[in-house]
């Protein structure tokens, strides 16, 4: 039986919402890598696009940096970023450095999507 990946981004089914989910810890070593993943996501996919944060349980300012260069990257096309980040210490991090002022926060994918 192999371990789980410290750090994975993968592709994310919501229907016809664009987005990956990001497993693991972002900072300063996985930043390059989330930011590469990223990247190619937003460029082969159309219309608003979500970052699923559930299961990051730690979060620092270089990852914060990548999920704004996401936002700018999206807002050049007029495409929007959601965020999918359960109340606890990541979304806290988000709360006092603003982010949740620029992008939309919700707590669960079900959330997101208006499922019940």
């Amino acid at each position: 039986m192999s371990a789980a990946p410290a750090f994975a981004v993968v592709d994310l089914e919501l229907g016809s919402v664009a987005g990956v989910a990001v497993l693991g810890e972002i900072e300063l070593a996985t930043a390059p890598e989330l930011s590469a993943a990223l990247d190619d996501a937003i460029r082969r996919t159309a219309g608003p696009f979500v970052i699923d944060l559930s299961t990051v349980g730690f979060l620092d300012s270089t990852g914060i940096g990548c999920l704004i260069r996401a936002r700018a990257l999206l807002s050049a096309d007029d495409r929007t970023l959601s965020l999918v980040c359960p109340p606890g210490s990541t979304r806290r991090v988000l709360e006092i450095v603003g982010v949740d002022e620029l992008v939309a926060i919700y707590d669960t994918r079900d959330a997101l999507t208006g499922s019940p």
